[in-house]
């Protein structure tokens, strides 16, 4: 799907200035709201992105102060299944 914004030239020159793309800087944006308000998986937003790794897409994410919620639940369940892995 294609999707187009009308942006006026002038403010759109002002977008651009710092030489970055900016229909790349609106797909960022637009994927990273769309996954903070949990209408994309990791996997999902990764492939949108189109970035090779999971690492890429963790840099990424914490660029842009966006973290997972790990409790200390998710911790005692790890630590639990690599015990019973024997690890």
């Amino acid at each position: 799907m294609d999707l187009t914004v009308q942006i006026p030239d002038d403010l759109a020159r002002s977008m651009s200035a710092d030489g970055r793309d900016l229909s790349r800087r609106a797909l960022e944006a637009l994927a990273l709201e769309e996954f903070k308000s949990g209408h994309l998986t990791k996997p999902e937003l990764r492939r949108l992105l189109d970035f090779e790794t999971r690492y890429e897409l963790d840099g990424f994410l914490k660029a842009h102060e966006v973290y997972e919620d790990y409790t200390m639940e998710d911790l005692e369940q790890e630590l639990e299944g690599l015990k019973r892995l024997g690890i």
